[in-house]
């Protein structure tokens, strides 16, 4: 039987010390000048940010967005395969959901990667496939780091609770294979520590530290389990620190400097 993904996690961050997740959204427009006449310009590039940084990743998170065409989906296959070699999992930030068939297709995904992004909004049905992995990593979008968030996760139910905790405490429900987390944004520091104490047992994925600039403290605090499971993102902010040949090691300094600066509240 397949080892559970936060149990993989787990062993993960007690390995590194490190609740960093590296956003891998490799822009092409954004790459290094010497990299674009790659046959595929984004593997050469996650290459070298997998390499400068793996040491401090806990979690590796390319976003399907920047994958979407056919050297896209190649590179990405290339990049699962290498962080796998570097011991690393992969979290692909995909936001799926959907009906029926098309939900069974879209998590077949979680055949290559160890978790996904998934869109509560269609409802339980619509996650079904993915919450069935039971092995598999499956984080519910909750209250994002986005301003736009509070459109809908703000609105209040009849019940008086808002819907980013009704979503909160549906997750805690799903969780019949202890698979399932949260997505928590740090620019939301009194959502996070609210939802927190209302599901202590899900996992949280807490993006916004990075370029969002983020309440990393509240992340540390609020983002992890009380056994200490939970990533905290940081994608542009690593990256994208550094341009030219040394991209790279700004990268891997960056990624360093965020584990430090996390691992100063996790040492509390």
């Amino acid at each position: 039987m397949a080892t559970a993904f936060f149990d993989r996690l787990a062993d993960r961050i007690a390995t590194i010390d490190s609740v960093v997740s590296v956003g891998l959204d490799s822009q092409l427009d954004r790459l290094p000048e010497q990299l674009r006449d790659h046959d595929l310009p984004q593997w050469a590039f996650n290459r070298r940010i997998i390499d400068a940084t793996h040491e401090h990743a806990a979690c590796y998170k390319p976003n399907a967005a920047f994958y979407e065409s056919a050297d896209g989906w190649r590179s990405l296959r290339e990049t699962v395969a290498y962080a796998h070699g570097k011991n690393v999992p992969v979290l692909l930030d995909a936001k799926r959901a959907d009906i029926g068939n098309t939900t069974r297709q879209y998590a077949q995904i979680l055949d290559e990667v160890d978790a996904i992004t998934v869109n509560p909004y269609m409802g339980r049905d619509s996650l079904q496939p993915f919450l069935d992995r039971s092995d598999k990593g499956v984080f519910v979008l909750c209250r994002t780091s986005n301003p736009g968030g509070a459109d809908l996760q703000d609105l209040e139910l009849a019940t008086g609770e808002p819907v980013y905790e009704r979503v909160a405490a549906l997750a805690d429900l799903w969780n019949t294979h202890n698979n399932v987390g949260l997505v928590v944004g740090a620019t939301a520091p009194e959502e996070l520590a609210e939802l927190r104490e209302s599901v202590p047992s899900l996992p949280f994925l807490v993006p916004g530290v990075g370029a969002q600039g983020g309440d990393a403290e509240a992340a540390v605090e609020h983002g992890l389990r009380r056994d200490g499971v939970g990533l905290v993102n940081s994608s542009r902010g690593i990256i994208f620190a550094g341009e030219g040949e040394q991209f790279a090691a700004a990268a891997g300094q960056s990624a360093k400097r965020l584990k430090h600066r996390l691992n100063q509240y996790r040492d509390r």
